[in-house]
C-alpha cells in the first residue's frame, strides 16, 4: 500500500472503495464530456447514469446496464404517452404517472436483483421525461429521444469502462464459504449435546449468504445455474439446525455425520456423501431427519457437480428433487405500490392547483424516493442519509452555479469548470461517515447542474429548485411513516402472518401431498428471510427461530394427517380394523379442519392434536406431540400480530 492510500485507510477511508469510485467518477466524467460533444441536451444525466449503472464486478456491470437500459427505454415510452396525454387534460399526467409508478413499485418489489431494479427505474423515467418536458408537448418526440440518448450514452461508457477494470466475481470463495458452513452444520447436527446459540449463529451466517447469492449470478447463464445449486443446497441443509437431534437420535448417526463433516472439511466429496448416506440409513433414525440427509446429500451433489453434468444427478424418489421456491411478499408488495401510487397523486394534485413552479423537481425525485427505497427494510430510516446526501448536493450544484460558472467565459470552460466537483465524488464514497450520502450528493449535484451558455436565471430560482428537490425525501418519510408504515415490526409480522397462511392452505388442500416439496422449500425460505430480518435483536431472533421449527413441525403433522385420511382405506382388512380405520380418518381430518383454522382458534385445534396424539404410540405420538409444543409456542405470537 502507497503512503497515500495508508493514511487514507487509516483516516476513515475505505481503499477498496476509492478505488471503486475514483474509476465511476472518471468513466462520468467522459459520459458528461461525450454527452456534450454530442449536442445532448442535459449531458450531465449521462454522468448520472454512470454513477447508477457502475458495479464492482464486471458480471453485475454487464446485468445492471442491460436492465437499466431496457427500464429506461419502457419509461421513456410511458412518459412521453404521458406528456401527450396531458394536452387532453392535466390531469391525466398526474393520473397516469401515478398509477404507473406505483404498478411499477408494486412488480419491483415482488422481483428480485437487477430485474427488479430495472422495473422501478422504468417508474421513475417516466416520471424524468413527462415532468421536464410537460412545459414542450409539441416537441415531447424529440425531447424523449434525447433523454433517451442521454441515458444510453451513460450507460455504455459504463459498460465499456467497468468491462476493462472491473474484476469477475470471486466464485471460488463463495463455494468455499459455503464449504465451511456446511462443515460446521453437520458436526452441529452430530453433537450430542447441542448448542442452541452455535445454532442460532450458523442459521444466521446461513440466511446472510443465502441473502447474498443473486449478485454472484448476474452476467451469464452458467453463474445463474451455479447459484441456483447452491440456493438449493442451503435450503436443503436448513432443517439440520431447525430440528433438536441430540440423544433422541441413535448413537451410530452421530458418528457417520462427524465423519461427514470431516470429509467436507478435507474437500472430500464422495467421503462426504458417503457419510450421509450412512447417517441417513442408521436404524431408528427419525423419517424426517432421514429426508433431510438424503436431500442434502443429493443438493450437495448436484452443487459439485459440473453444469453439465447437474440435470444427472439421482435424488431420491420420494421427495426430490427439492424445489426452490422462493419467498415473495406480496403484501409488502401491495402496500408498497399502493403507497407509491397514493403519495404522489397527493402531491401531483397539489402541483396542479398551487402552479408551483419547481414542484415538477419535487415529484421528480419523489417518485425516485417512494419507489426505488421501498425494498429496504426501514425506508424511512434512509431518508435521513438521502436528505443529507441531497442537501449537500444542492449546495455543491448552489456554488457550481453562482461562484464557479460565472468565471467561464464558453459553455467549454463550464463543462471543463465542473468536472473537478464530480472528481470530488469518491471521497465520499469512500469515507466511513459518508458513504450513506455520497450517492445521493453525486446524483442531485448532477440534476441541478445543466450547462448552459450565457447563463441565465436568478439565484433565488436555483434556490426554489433546491428546495423542492430536497422536499421529496421529506415527503417520502411522511409516507413510510403513515401509509403502510414501512419498519422491521411489520415485514416480520408480514411475514409471519404468511407463514401461518401457507400452514392453513397446507391444512385445508386435499391435494398437499403432491406439493409437499414446493411446501417445504417456500417454508425454508422464509425462514432464511425471516431469520435475516430479526437478527438485530438476539429475543426476536430466537423467537423467529422457535416459531419457524413450530410451523415446520404442524406442517409435518398436517402431511401426516393428509396420509392418514387418504391411505387408511387401502390398508383396512378385517371389519374391527375397519372401525379403527375409519375413527383415526375422521379424527385425522378434524385436525386437519382446526389446523386450517389454527390462527383463529388455536386452542380448538391443540385439543384436537392432543386427542389424535392419544390414540397412537411411536413415531406418530411423537410428531404429533412436536406439533402440540409448536401450537404453544406461536400462541402467545399470534396475539401481536396485526
Amino acid at each position: 500500500m502507497t503512503p497515500l492510500l495508508s493514511w487514507l485507510s487509516n483516516h476513515g477511508f475505505d481503499t477498496n472503495r476509492l478505488r471503486f469510485a475514483t474509476r465511476t467518477a472518471i468513466a462520468a466524467c467522459i459520459a458528461f464530456v461525450l454527452a456534450w460533444l454530442i449536442g445532448l441536451e442535459h449531458p450531465q444525466w449521462s454522468a448520472m447514469t454512470v454513477w447508477a449503472a457502475s458495479q464492482p464486478t464486471r458480471g453485475q456491470l454487464w446485468e445492471k446496464s442491460l436492465f437499466r437500459g431496457l427500464g429506461s427505454i419502457s419509461g421513456t415510452i410511458v412518459g412521453v404517452v404521458l406528456v401527450l396525454s396531458m394536452q387532453l387534460h392535466p390531469s391525466l399526467l398526474i393520473i397516469g404517472l401515478a398509477l404507473w409508478v406505483g404498478a411499477c413499485t408494486y412488480i419491483g418489489n415482488l422481483q428480485r436483483g437487477f430485474v427488479a431494479y430495472g422495473t422501478v427505474l422504468a417508474g421513475y423515467t417516466a416520471a424524468m421525461v413527462s415532468l421536464l418536458d410537460a412545459a414542450h408537448p409539441d416537441q415531447v418526440l424529440g425531447l424523449g429521444a434525447d433523454r433517451l440518448a442521454t441515458v444510453m450514452t451513460g450507460v455504455v461508457v459504463a459498460t465499456f469502462i467497468g468491462s476493462l477494470f472491473a474484476p469477475k466475481a470471486a466464485t471460488g470463495e463463495l463455494r468455499q464459504k459455503v464449504r465451511a458452513l456446511l462443515t460446521e452444520m453437520l458436526a452441529e447436527a452430530a453433537a450430542a449435546t447441542p448448542s442452541h446459540t452455535r445454532r442460532r449463529q450458523l442459521l444466521s451466517d446461513l440466511a446472510a449468504i443465502e441473502e447474498g447469492l443473486d449478485p454472484h449470478g448476474a452476467g451469464s447463464i452458467r453463474s445463474r445455474q451455479s447459484i441456483r445449486a447452491t440456493r438449493t443446497l442451503l435450503i436443503a441443509a436448513t432443517p439440520l439446525l431447525l430440528w433438536k437431534h441430540g440423544d433422541s437420535q441413535p448413537a451410530g448417526f452421530r458418528s457417520h455425520l462427524s465423519a461427514a463433516s470431516l470429509a467436507l472439511a478435507d474437500e472430500d466429496i464422495a467421503e462426504t456423501l458417503a457419510g450421509l448416506k450412512a447417517s441417513a440409513e442408521t436404524p431408528g433414525l427419525s423419517p424426517r431427519l432421514r429426508e433431510t440427509l438424503d436431500t442434502m446429500g443429493a443438493a450437495l451433489a448436484n452443487w459439485h457437480a459440473d453444469p453439465h453434468e447437474r440435470r444427472s444427478v439421482a435424488y431420491p424418489a420420494a421427495f426430490a428433487p427439492l424445489s426452490v421456491v422462493l419467498h415473495r411478499d406480496w403484501t409488502g408488495a401491495r402496500e408498497a405500490g399502493l403507497r407509491a401510487f397514493g403519495a404522489l397523486l397527493l402531491f401531483g394534485v397539489l402541483w396542479l392547483v398551487t402552479g408551483w413552479s419547481v414542484g415538477a423537481f419535487m415529484l421528480l425525485g419523489l417518485s425516485v424516493m417512494i419507489s426505488l427505497f421501498s425494498t429496504f427494510e426501514n425506508p424511512a430510516q434512509m431518508m435521513k442519509s438521502v436528505f443529507q446526501g441531497q442537501l449537500a448536493g444542492v449546495i455543491g450544484a448552489l456554488i457550481l452555479r453562482w461562484l464557479i460558472w460565472p468565471m467561464a467565459e464558453t459553455e467549454t470552460q463550464m463543462i471543463l469548470f465542473t468536472l473537478p466537483l464530480i472528481l470530488i465524488g469518491p471521497l465520499f464514497v469512500a469515507h466511513n461517515k459518508t458513504v450513506a450520502m455520497s450517492f445521493d450528493y453525486n446524483m442531485v449535484l448532477m440534476l441541478m447542474s445543466q450547462p448552459h451558455w450565457p447563463l441565465t436565471g436568478t439565484f433565488e430560482t436555483s434556490v426554489a429548485a433546491g428546495l423542492a428537490v430536497i422536499a421529496a425525501p421529506v415527503a417520502a418519510m411522511g409516507a413510510y411513516l403513515t401509509i403502510y408504515p414501512a419498519n422491521l415490526k411489520r415485514r416480520l409480522d408480514t411475514l409471519m402472518t404468511t407463514m401461518l397462511h401457507d400452514l392453513s392452505d397446507l391444512a385445508a388442500d386435499p391435494k398437499a401431498l403432491q406439493t409437499r416439496s414446493h411446501w417445504q422449500a417456500r417454508l425454508y425460505h422464509r425462514t432464511l428471510r425471516l431469520v435475516r430480518l430479526s437478527e438485530r435483536a438476539a429475543r426476536a431472533q430466537t423467537e423467529a427461530q422457535d416459531a419457524a421449527l413450530a410451523l415446520l413441525n404442524l406442517g409435518h403433522a398436517a402431511m401426516w394427517c393428509h396420509r392418514e385420511a387418504e391411505n387408511q382405506a387401502e390398508t383396512r382388512m378385517a371389519a374391527h380394523e375397519m372401525a379403527i380405520s375409519d375413527s383415526n380418518r375422521r379424527a385425522a381430518r378434524a385436525a386437519l379442519m382446526r389446523l386450517a383454522y389454527l390462527r383463529e382458534d388455536p386452542a380448538r385445534a391443540r385439543a384436537t392434536l392432543v386427542k389424535l396424539q392419544a390414540r397412537h404410540t411411536g413415531p406418530e405420538a411423537a410428531l404429533l406431540r412436536e406439533a402440540v409444543s409448536g401450537i404453544d409456542t406461536l400462541t402467545p405470537l399470534l396475539t401481536t400480530l396485526d
